[in-house]
Protein backbone atom coordinates (compact mmCIF):
# COMPACT_ATOMS: atom_id res chain seq x y z
CA UNK A 1 0.00 0.00 0.00
CA UNK A 2 1.36 3.26 -0.65
CA UNK A 3 0.68 6.20 1.38
CA UNK A 4 3.28 8.56 -0.74
CA UNK A 5 1.87 11.64 -3.00
CA UNK A 6 2.86 11.52 -6.31
CA UNK A 7 4.60 14.64 -8.32
CA UNK A 8 1.11 16.08 -9.58
CA UNK A 9 -0.39 15.27 -5.91
CA UNK A 10 2.43 17.64 -4.42
CA UNK A 11 1.81 20.33 -7.45
CA UNK A 12 -2.05 20.38 -6.47
CA UNK A 13 -1.01 20.60 -2.95
CA UNK A 14 1.26 23.87 -3.73
CA UNK A 15 -1.74 25.46 -6.29
CA UNK A 16 -4.17 25.36 -3.49
CA UNK A 17 -1.94 26.47 -0.51
CA UNK A 18 -0.73 29.23 -2.67
CA UNK A 19 -4.61 30.41 -3.61
CA UNK A 20 -5.68 30.08 0.46
CA UNK A 21 -2.71 32.62 1.36
CA UNK A 22 -4.54 34.52 -0.80
CA UNK A 23 -7.75 34.35 -0.02
CA UNK A 24 -8.31 33.60 3.51
CA UNK A 25 -7.38 37.31 4.23
CA UNK A 26 -10.29 38.82 2.15
CA UNK A 27 -13.15 36.60 3.79
CA UNK A 28 -15.84 38.52 5.91
CA UNK A 29 -16.11 37.69 9.81
CA UNK A 30 -17.71 34.86 10.83
CA UNK A 31 -21.29 34.59 11.92
CA UNK A 32 -22.30 33.81 15.16
CA UNK A 33 -22.28 29.81 15.55
CA UNK A 34 -25.95 30.01 17.08
CA UNK A 35 -27.02 31.61 14.06
CA UNK A 36 -27.54 29.23 11.78
CA UNK A 37 -28.95 31.36 8.65
CA UNK A 38 -26.02 33.73 8.85
CA UNK A 39 -23.67 30.71 8.86
CA UNK A 40 -25.75 29.38 5.76
CA UNK A 41 -24.85 32.49 4.05
CA UNK A 42 -21.16 32.04 5.18
CA UNK A 43 -20.74 28.63 4.28
CA UNK A 44 -22.49 28.80 0.85
CA UNK A 45 -20.19 32.23 0.42
CA UNK A 46 -17.27 30.09 0.86
CA UNK A 47 -18.51 27.32 -1.54
CA UNK A 48 -19.06 29.70 -3.76
CA UNK A 49 -15.38 30.59 -3.90
CA UNK A 50 -14.29 27.59 -4.29
CA UNK A 51 -16.46 26.69 -7.12
CA UNK A 52 -15.08 30.38 -9.21
CA UNK A 53 -11.60 29.01 -7.90
CA UNK A 54 -11.94 25.10 -9.50
CA UNK A 55 -11.63 23.49 -6.11
CA UNK A 56 -15.58 23.20 -5.34
CA UNK A 57 -15.52 19.29 -6.87
CA UNK A 58 -12.64 17.92 -5.20
CA UNK A 59 -14.71 15.94 -3.24
CA UNK A 60 -16.38 13.94 -5.94
CA UNK A 61 -14.13 14.46 -8.89
CA UNK A 62 -10.62 14.23 -7.31
CA UNK A 63 -8.75 11.51 -6.49
CA UNK A 64 -8.99 10.56 -3.11
CA UNK A 65 -5.20 11.47 -2.65
CA UNK A 66 -6.27 15.10 -3.50
CA UNK A 67 -9.50 14.76 -1.85
CA UNK A 68 -7.06 14.44 1.63
CA UNK A 69 -4.50 16.87 0.45
CA UNK A 70 -7.42 19.62 0.10
CA UNK A 71 -9.38 18.51 3.30
CA UNK A 72 -6.08 18.13 5.23
CA UNK A 73 -4.22 21.79 3.80
CA UNK A 74 -7.45 23.93 4.37
CA UNK A 75 -7.98 22.82 7.83
CA UNK A 76 -4.67 23.89 8.37
CA UNK A 77 -4.38 26.80 7.07
CA UNK A 78 -7.63 27.73 9.34
CA UNK A 79 -10.03 27.97 6.37
CA UNK A 80 -13.85 27.54 7.23
CA UNK A 81 -15.63 24.43 6.95
CA UNK A 82 -17.93 22.63 4.97
CA UNK A 83 -20.71 23.81 7.42
CA UNK A 84 -24.13 24.08 6.09
CA UNK A 85 -22.99 22.44 3.29
CA UNK A 86 -21.61 19.26 4.97
CA UNK A 87 -24.55 16.88 3.68
CA UNK A 88 -24.58 17.91 0.32
CA UNK A 89 -20.89 17.96 0.04
CA UNK A 90 -19.78 15.07 2.33
CA UNK A 91 -23.43 12.43 2.29
CA UNK A 92 -25.78 12.79 -0.60
CA UNK A 93 -23.74 14.80 -3.24
CA UNK A 94 -21.24 11.56 -3.66
CA UNK A 95 -23.91 9.44 -2.98
CA UNK A 96 -25.92 11.16 -6.10
CA UNK A 97 -22.26 10.96 -8.18
CA UNK A 98 -21.86 7.47 -7.54
CA UNK A 99 -25.73 6.71 -7.73
CA UNK A 100 -27.35 8.88 -9.87
CA UNK A 101 -29.10 8.83 -13.09
CA UNK A 102 -27.01 11.24 -15.33
CA UNK A 103 -30.02 13.66 -15.79
CA UNK A 104 -30.00 13.26 -11.54
CA UNK A 105 -26.63 14.49 -11.23
CA UNK A 106 -26.66 17.31 -13.70
CA UNK A 107 -29.92 18.69 -11.64
CA UNK A 108 -28.80 18.49 -7.95
CA UNK A 109 -24.58 18.42 -7.93
CA UNK A 110 -23.68 22.11 -9.92
CA UNK A 111 -26.04 23.77 -7.32
CA UNK A 112 -24.48 21.63 -4.17
CA UNK A 113 -21.62 22.69 -6.15
CA UNK A 114 -21.96 26.41 -6.53
CA UNK A 115 -23.50 26.34 -2.87
CA UNK A 116 -26.87 27.59 -4.08
CA UNK A 117 -28.56 24.65 -2.66
CA UNK A 118 -28.03 22.78 0.65
CA UNK A 119 -29.22 19.58 1.48
CA UNK A 120 -30.57 17.70 5.30
CA UNK A 121 -30.37 13.92 6.03
CA UNK A 122 -33.19 12.79 7.13
CA UNK A 123 -32.03 9.31 8.14
CA UNK A 124 -32.97 9.12 11.96
CA UNK A 125 -36.63 8.27 13.60
CA UNK A 126 -37.92 8.16 16.94
CA UNK A 127 -37.86 4.47 16.83
CA UNK A 128 -35.14 3.63 14.06
CA UNK A 129 -32.39 5.54 15.30
CA UNK A 130 -29.07 2.92 15.51
CA UNK A 131 -31.10 0.68 13.97
CA UNK A 132 -31.93 2.51 11.06
CA UNK A 133 -33.29 -0.38 9.30
CA UNK A 134 -36.68 -0.14 11.80
CA UNK A 135 -37.47 2.79 9.55
CA UNK A 136 -41.28 3.59 9.58
CA UNK A 137 -42.09 6.32 7.82
CA UNK A 138 -44.24 4.99 4.69
CA UNK A 139 -43.86 6.37 1.02
CA UNK A 140 -46.97 5.23 -0.98
CA UNK A 141 -46.71 5.00 -5.24
CA UNK A 142 -49.41 7.19 -6.86
CA UNK A 143 -49.16 7.97 -10.26
CA UNK A 144 -45.48 9.27 -10.78
CA UNK A 145 -45.14 10.70 -7.38
CA UNK A 146 -44.36 9.02 -3.65
CA UNK A 147 -46.93 10.09 -1.53
CA UNK A 148 -44.65 10.15 2.27
CA UNK A 149 -45.90 10.18 5.73
CA UNK A 150 -44.12 10.10 8.38
CA UNK A 151 -41.48 11.68 11.25
CA UNK A 152 -37.68 12.18 11.19
CA UNK A 153 -35.40 13.43 13.89
CA UNK A 154 -31.86 14.74 14.68
CA UNK A 155 -32.54 15.76 10.66
CA UNK A 156 -28.92 17.76 10.17
CA UNK A 157 -29.24 21.36 8.99
CA UNK A 158 -33.30 20.85 8.04
CA UNK A 159 -33.90 24.70 9.16
CA UNK A 160 -31.50 25.82 6.89
CA UNK A 161 -31.71 23.12 3.73
CA UNK A 162 -33.59 23.27 0.32
CA UNK A 163 -33.37 19.12 -0.44
CA UNK A 164 -33.11 16.20 2.21
CA UNK A 165 -31.97 13.03 1.87
CA UNK A 166 -34.76 10.72 2.71
CA UNK A 167 -34.95 7.16 3.46
CA UNK A 168 -38.37 6.12 3.50
CA UNK A 169 -40.16 2.40 3.35
CA UNK A 170 -42.09 1.37 0.01
CA UNK A 171 -42.24 -2.30 1.05
CA UNK A 172 -44.17 -4.28 3.73
CA UNK A 173 -43.27 -3.53 7.15
CA UNK A 174 -40.86 -5.72 9.03
CA UNK A 175 -41.67 -8.16 11.22
CA UNK A 176 -45.48 -9.11 9.39
CA UNK A 177 -46.03 -12.81 8.17
CA UNK A 178 -44.27 -13.34 4.99
CA UNK A 179 -42.18 -10.16 5.05
CA UNK A 180 -38.89 -9.90 4.11
CA UNK A 181 -35.90 -8.57 5.87
CA UNK A 182 -36.57 -5.42 7.31
CA UNK A 183 -33.34 -4.40 4.79
CA UNK A 184 -35.29 -4.85 1.86
CA UNK A 185 -38.08 -2.29 1.29
CA UNK A 186 -36.39 0.82 1.79
CA UNK A 187 -36.21 3.70 -0.75
CA UNK A 188 -33.51 6.44 -0.94
CA UNK A 189 -35.50 10.07 -2.06
CA UNK A 190 -34.49 13.29 -2.20
CA UNK A 191 -37.28 15.48 -0.85
CA UNK A 192 -37.79 19.63 -1.55
CA UNK A 193 -37.95 20.98 2.11
CA UNK A 194 -40.58 23.63 0.64
CA UNK A 195 -43.05 20.89 -0.13
CA UNK A 196 -46.55 20.85 1.40
CA UNK A 197 -47.19 18.37 4.11
CA UNK A 198 -43.34 19.43 5.39
CA UNK A 199 -42.97 20.44 9.33
CA UNK A 200 -39.74 21.46 10.86
CA UNK A 201 -38.90 22.00 14.37
CA UNK A 202 -35.67 22.38 15.37
CA UNK A 203 -33.92 20.72 18.60
CA UNK A 204 -31.49 22.57 20.61
CA UNK A 205 -28.46 20.72 21.63
CA UNK A 206 -26.49 20.92 24.68
CA UNK A 207 -24.31 23.70 23.20
CA UNK A 208 -27.59 25.71 22.87
CA UNK A 209 -27.21 25.45 18.72
CA UNK A 210 -30.07 24.01 16.37
CA UNK A 211 -28.14 22.37 14.08
CA UNK A 212 -30.65 19.60 14.47
CA UNK A 213 -34.55 18.97 14.54
CA UNK A 214 -37.76 17.02 13.97
CA UNK A 215 -39.54 16.94 10.33
CA UNK A 216 -42.92 15.41 10.31
CA UNK A 217 -44.39 14.45 7.27
CA UNK A 218 -47.86 14.84 6.08
CA UNK A 219 -48.72 13.12 2.61
CA UNK A 220 -45.89 14.88 1.36
CA UNK A 221 -46.01 14.43 -2.30
CA UNK A 222 -42.26 13.58 -4.07
CA UNK A 223 -41.96 12.96 -7.64
CA UNK A 224 -40.50 9.46 -8.58
CA UNK A 225 -38.02 11.10 -10.56
CA UNK A 226 -36.51 12.14 -6.95
CA UNK A 227 -35.63 8.43 -6.39
CA UNK A 228 -31.99 7.46 -6.32
CA UNK A 229 -31.35 3.59 -7.19
CA UNK A 230 -34.53 1.30 -7.74
CA UNK A 231 -37.50 1.45 -5.51
CA UNK A 232 -36.98 -1.28 -2.54
CA UNK A 233 -33.12 -0.28 -2.84
CA UNK A 234 -32.22 2.20 -0.84
CA UNK A 235 -30.55 0.08 1.77
CA UNK A 236 -27.65 -0.78 -0.58
CA UNK A 237 -27.84 3.21 -1.84
CA UNK A 238 -27.85 3.55 2.10
CA UNK A 239 -24.41 1.75 2.47
CA UNK A 240 -23.22 4.29 -0.31
CA UNK A 241 -23.78 7.32 1.73
CA UNK A 242 -22.90 6.22 5.46
CA UNK A 243 -19.24 4.79 3.57
CA UNK A 244 -18.76 8.63 2.95
CA UNK A 245 -19.97 9.42 6.13
CA UNK A 246 -17.71 7.22 8.03
CA UNK A 247 -14.84 6.49 5.75
CA UNK A 248 -14.03 10.30 4.72
CA UNK A 249 -16.54 13.01 5.92
CA UNK A 250 -14.14 13.34 9.34
CA UNK A 251 -10.99 13.50 7.76
CA UNK A 252 -10.25 17.63 8.45
CA UNK A 253 -11.72 16.99 11.80
CA UNK A 254 -8.41 14.83 12.14
CA UNK A 255 -5.89 17.29 10.74
CA UNK A 256 -8.28 20.11 13.52
CA UNK A 257 -7.75 18.10 16.47
CA UNK A 258 -4.13 17.16 15.87
CA UNK A 259 -3.27 21.22 16.06
CA UNK A 260 -5.54 21.72 18.94
CA UNK A 261 -3.01 19.40 20.49
CA UNK A 262 -0.26 21.62 19.60
CA UNK A 263 -2.41 24.42 20.91
CA UNK A 264 -3.31 22.65 24.28
CA UNK A 265 0.48 21.84 25.26
CA UNK A 266 1.11 25.65 24.86
CA UNK A 267 -1.64 26.20 27.04
CA UNK A 268 -0.45 23.94 29.42
CA UNK A 269 3.07 25.44 29.74
CA UNK A 270 1.61 29.25 30.43
CA UNK A 271 -1.18 28.27 32.77
CA UNK A 272 1.04 25.83 34.53
CA UNK A 273 -0.43 22.43 33.96
CA UNK A 274 2.60 21.22 31.99
CA UNK A 275 4.11 20.28 35.33
CA UNK A 276 2.04 17.83 36.04
CA UNK A 277 3.54 14.66 34.66
CA UNK A 278 0.15 12.73 33.86
CA UNK A 279 -1.49 15.54 31.75
CA UNK A 280 1.99 15.44 29.59
CA UNK A 281 1.68 11.80 29.68
CA UNK A 282 -2.18 11.87 28.57
CA UNK A 283 -0.82 14.65 25.48
CA UNK A 284 1.71 12.65 24.62
CA UNK A 285 -0.49 9.31 24.48
CA UNK A 286 -3.32 11.67 22.32
CA UNK A 287 -0.80 12.62 19.98
CA UNK A 288 0.10 9.10 19.53
CA UNK A 289 -3.64 8.58 18.86
CA UNK A 290 -4.09 11.00 16.29
CA UNK A 291 -1.09 10.02 14.28
CA UNK A 292 -2.40 6.93 14.04
CA UNK A 293 -5.92 7.37 13.41
CA UNK A 294 -4.04 9.79 10.22
CA UNK A 295 -2.19 6.70 9.15
CA UNK A 296 -5.62 4.93 8.95
CA UNK A 297 -7.00 7.78 6.57
CA UNK A 298 -4.50 7.37 4.46
CA UNK A 299 -5.11 3.16 4.31
CA UNK A 300 -9.25 3.91 3.96
CA UNK A 301 -7.92 6.58 0.84
CA UNK A 302 -5.40 4.52 -0.67
CA UNK A 303 -8.04 1.61 -0.56
CA UNK A 304 -10.88 3.92 -1.81
CA UNK A 305 -8.51 4.94 -4.86
CA UNK A 306 -8.22 1.12 -5.56
CA UNK A 307 -11.99 0.66 -5.38
CA UNK A 308 -13.67 2.87 -7.62
CA UNK A 309 -13.68 6.30 -5.21
CA UNK A 310 -16.21 4.45 -2.52
CA UNK A 311 -14.52 4.11 1.26
CA UNK A 312 -15.05 0.74 2.61
CA UNK A 313 -15.47 -0.85 5.73
CA UNK A 314 -12.69 0.48 6.88
CA UNK A 315 -14.78 3.53 7.67
CA UNK A 316 -15.86 1.79 10.55
CA UNK A 317 -12.57 1.25 12.11
CA UNK A 318 -12.02 5.25 12.10
CA UNK A 319 -15.06 6.50 12.92
CA UNK A 320 -15.14 3.87 15.98
CA UNK A 321 -11.69 5.05 17.28
CA UNK A 322 -12.13 8.76 16.33
CA UNK A 323 -15.19 9.24 17.68
CA UNK A 324 -13.66 7.78 21.27
CA UNK A 325 -10.03 9.72 21.04
CA UNK A 326 -12.27 13.20 20.14
CA UNK A 327 -14.04 12.99 23.38
CA UNK A 328 -10.77 12.29 25.10
CA UNK A 329 -8.92 15.05 23.92
CA UNK A 330 -11.59 17.65 24.97
CA UNK A 331 -11.61 16.11 28.34
CA UNK A 332 -8.00 16.67 28.05
CA UNK A 333 -8.88 20.44 27.29
CA UNK A 334 -11.00 20.46 30.46
CA UNK A 335 -7.61 19.43 32.03
CA UNK A 336 -5.78 21.94 31.14
CA UNK A 337 -8.33 25.10 31.54
CA UNK A 338 -9.34 23.49 35.06
CA UNK A 339 -12.48 25.52 36.77
CA UNK A 340 -12.21 27.65 33.06
CA UNK A 341 -14.11 24.82 30.97
CA UNK A 342 -16.96 25.41 32.64
CA UNK A 343 -17.03 28.92 30.79
CA UNK A 344 -19.08 28.86 27.16
CA UNK A 345 -17.34 31.88 26.41
CA UNK A 346 -13.93 30.06 26.06
CA UNK A 347 -12.12 28.07 23.23
CA UNK A 348 -12.98 24.47 23.46
CA UNK A 349 -15.77 24.36 26.15
CA UNK A 350 -18.16 24.08 23.30
CA UNK A 351 -16.49 21.49 21.29
CA UNK A 352 -16.09 19.47 24.23
CA UNK A 353 -20.11 19.23 24.96
CA UNK A 354 -20.40 18.93 20.99
CA UNK A 355 -17.95 15.89 21.31
CA UNK A 356 -20.08 14.09 23.43
CA UNK A 357 -22.63 12.96 20.42
CA UNK A 358 -19.52 11.38 18.80
CA UNK A 359 -20.20 8.03 19.71
CA UNK A 360 -23.87 8.30 18.63
CA UNK A 361 -23.49 10.47 15.12
CA UNK A 362 -22.58 8.77 12.07
CA UNK A 363 -23.72 5.28 13.57
CA UNK A 364 -23.31 4.47 17.50
CA UNK A 365 -20.07 2.70 18.18
CA UNK A 366 -22.09 -0.55 19.08
CA UNK A 367 -23.07 -0.34 15.64
CA UNK A 368 -19.25 0.24 14.33
CA UNK A 369 -18.15 -2.82 16.18
CA UNK A 370 -20.70 -5.14 14.55
CA UNK A 371 -19.81 -3.65 11.60
CA UNK A 372 -15.79 -4.65 12.24
CA UNK A 373 -16.87 -8.10 13.38
CA UNK A 374 -18.91 -8.67 10.87
CA UNK A 375 -17.07 -7.72 7.41
CA UNK A 376 -13.33 -7.36 8.69
CA UNK A 377 -13.13 -9.75 11.01
CA UNK A 378 -15.78 -12.54 9.62
CA UNK A 379 -17.53 -13.21 12.55
CA UNK A 380 -20.86 -14.50 12.58
CA UNK A 381 -23.93 -11.96 12.90
CA UNK A 382 -25.41 -10.94 15.93
CA UNK A 383 -29.23 -12.29 16.76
Amino acid sequence: MDLSCTGEEEEFRARLREWLTATLPGLPPRPDPLDWPGRRAYDCGWQRRLYDAGYADVHWDASPTQRLIFLEETELAGAPYVGANFVGLLHAGPTIAAEGTAEQRARWLPPVLRGDEVWCQGFSEPGAGSDLASLRTRAVRDGDAYVVTGQKIWTSHAEVADWCELLVRTGPEPGRPGAPSKHRGITWLAMPMDAPGVTVRSLRTLAGSTEFAEVFLDEVRVPVGNRVGEENDGWRVTMVTLSFERGTAFVGEVVACRRLLGELARTARKNGTWDDAVLRRRLGRLSAEFRALWRIVQANVSEAQATGGVPGAGGSVFKLHYSHARQELYEAAAAVLGPDALDLGRDWTLDRLSSLSYTIAAGTSQIQRNIVAERILGLPKGR
